[in-house]
């Protein structure tokens, strides 16, 4: 895949399990008191460098924390990713596990996954292949997911006498509503990119290219609708919204007006009302 410049102050992050990538748009700065170990940095890599981060095991995806290296500057489009298929946990590797390991196991992925759910940045996934068991549970912990409408994703664990254990069972309901959610569940049934547009579970589907990277150029564009804005106004949204909808809307309301609070003494905000002022695009520093 080729580098390419950002078209706006920041940068976008790239992580793939193979066909499905998780894209987060990374506004200028992520903010006091939290940054990732590093940043994505432009090169196609293999999974081989990634020992201390995300890397592929035979026939799935090994769950590991750590997502990047070395820092760059905060214009540019940084990207990296791995090469491997994402159909979740290696079932080779879990036959040999005992009972006592398999529980250990599940809670190290269930982490990993609420590590990418809480990522005070947006987060796109982009399922152009197969996205099955915890590679779908992945992609519902980002805030977006689009497909390709020959992309294949379900919560399968059913068939094999088991339920979803990286959060499949909590942000399914979540993004679909409850009845379809067992429904999907009970059945193990796996949907491609139009069924899973039909039922909300992805926002938007696209016919495949004869690259295969329909989804992750579509979550480019999003990424890159995304990137001028104000860093402490997305950071902050994001948190408002998750935080809202867990709760009834007049305490909805009381975390929408505190995240509020928390823009009004940036400078952001106030280069943001000059830009308006002077008609010109605002230089935003997440301040």
């Amino acid at each position: 895949m080729a580098a390419a410049a950002a078209t706006a102050p920041g940068a976008l992050g790239i992580l793939q399990a193979g066909r499905a990538r998780l894209v987060a748009a990374c506004c200028a700065r992520l903010g006091p008191g939290w940054r990732l170990s590093g940043s994505w940095t432009v090169s196609r890599v293999d999974p081989a460098t990634w020992a201390r981060g995300w890397t592929p095991a035979a026939g799935g995806a090994a769950w590991r924390r750590g997502y990047s290296s070395e820092v760059k500057t905060e214009d540019e489009l940084r990207v990296r990713y791995l090469e491997e298929e994402n159909r979740g946990a290696d079932l080779k590797e879990r036959v040999k596990m005992n009972s006592s390991e398999v529980g250990p196991f599940v809670s190290k992925i269930r982490a990993v996954i609420n590590e990418i759910a809480n990522l005070p940045v947006p987060t796109i996934a982009a399922i152009d292949g197969l996205a099955l068991g915890g590679g779908l549970e992945l992609a519902l912990a980002c805030d977006i997911r689009v497909a390709a409408s020959s992309a294949k994703m379900g919560l399968v664990e059913t068939k094999l006498a088991i339920i979803p254990g990286g959060g499949g069972t909590q942000r399914l309901p979540r993004a679909i509503g409850m009845s379809l959610a067992k429904e999907l569940i009970f059945s193990a049934r796996v949907l491609d990119g139009q069924a899973a547009k039909a039922v909300g579970l992805i926002s938007h589907v696209l016919e495949q290219n004869q690259e295969g990277d329909a989804a992750y150029r579509k979550a480019l564009d999003l990424a890159r609708e995304f990137l001028p804005q104000g860093p402490v106004a997305m950071r902050v949204a994001k948190l408002a919204i998750n935080q809202g909808m867990e709760v009834d809307l007049v305490t909805g309301l009381a975390i929408e007006e505190a995240c509020y609070a928390q823009t009004i003494p940036t400078k952001d905000r106030l280069e943001g009302l000059l830009a308006f002022k002077e008609k010109r695009t605002p230089r935003y520093k997440g301040e």
